[in-house]
């Protein structure tokens, strides 16, 4: 969520790269280095405490990122993990053109004074382990597909049996992967039980369950249009003077949002409710690109209440009441 002034206060911008770690505050002129391991990060960690700053901002790198933002959550430090793409877009609409590891490290303090990008939530290591194992799979199962497509546009008989050994080992790797994460599911209280809410939910399935899991945490957390927006099915208004365009989904964690897609295809065929209500969008007249983001939404909203109130499927009385204002 997004507010339109800054709070007072010292703000921090952390750029990351593999060896090294650049550190900017709103409150100094010199960017700071330290280097990218366990000794440089508690060098971080000691001075931000000291510190006390109101954010700290730091882009998503796709892991290299994850140990540093640990340790400052760990010291219980406000960071914010945002996207580099609008960090990006933000710079240029500032007229800052240039980029090197110190600019954008004070780049990234700028974003957070001028965006208050959510804080971001404190994960337990089991949830790590499950989030790392989930990202895995996904990874797997694209390679599976890029292998399959490829061994079917293959002629030679060497190629097939080539790519053939190739699904076999990713196969293997996959079934190895789902019994690693229904042990760490199975051993763990809380994700049993809210698998459990979430497996009742006619739909959604144990891919689906174990995505929300893994990766919203913020589930049942907060209200239904920020774990919308969270995810990426949250409409975005696109209207200028008379002209009232079609509203558009965008952002979030789309990893979530394809399986989530999943779920909902699979709902609006069994799930009475997501059924009825996909059905009374297409009385009025929607496209089918429309209902199906519209099930995803509400598909969503659901469990998000489900989990907040814990409630099962069978237990909706209160949710079925709620399910009529979409």
């Amino acid at each position: 969520m997004t507010h339109e002034t800054s709070m007072p206060g010292i703000y921090v911008g952390i750029d990351v790269a593999k060896d090294k770690l650049d550190l900017a505050q709103s409150d100094a002129d010199d960017v700071l280095q330290f280097e990218n391991n366990d000794r440089g990060i508690a060098q971080i960690v000691a001075r931000m405490t000291q510190a006390k700053p109101v954010l700290i901002v730091v882009e998503s790198t796709g892991g290299l990122e994850r140990p540093l933002v640990t340790a400052l959550l760990e010291a219980d430090l406000p960071v914010s993990l945002v996207h580099p793409g609008r960090v990006r877009n933000m710079a240029k609409a500032l007229g800052i053109h240039a980029k090197s590891d110190r600019i954008d490290a004070r780049v990234l303090y700028l974003f957070g004074q001028k965006a208050q990008p959510r804080i971001h939530a404190k994960r337990s290591e089991k949830r790590e382990q499950l989030s790392d194992l989930v990202a895995c799979r996904r990874q797997l199962c694209t390679t599976r597909v890029q292998q399959s497509n490829r061994r079917g546009a293959s002629h030679s008989p060497a190629a097939r049996k080539s790519i053939d050994a190739i699904i076999t080992a990713l196969d293997r790797q996959i079934a190895s992967l789902d019994r690693q994460i229904r042990r760490l599911i199975d051993a763990d209280d809380d994700f049993r039980d809210l698998e459990k809410i979430l497996l009742s939910v006619p739909g959604v399935g144990p891919k689906l369950a174990a995505a929300l899991l893994a990766d919203v945490p913020e589930l049942g957390t907060i209200d239904r249009q920020p774990i919308c927006a969270i995810v990426g099915v949250a409409p975005f208004a696109n209207e200028s003077g008379t002209i009232k365009g079609q509203r558009q989904i965008r952002g979030g964690r789309a990893h979530v949002r394809s399986v989530l897609y999943m779920g909902a295809l699979t709902a609006i065929r069994c799930n009475p409710l997501l059924k009825d209500f996909a059905k009374r969008l297409q009385d009025k007249g929607k496209r089918q690109k429309v209902i199906l983001v519209a099930a995803m939404r509400k598909l969503l909203s659901l469990i998000n209440v489900m989990v907040r109130d814990r409630l099962t499927w069978d237990q909706l009385n209160v949710v079925k009441k709620l399910s009529n204002n979409p």
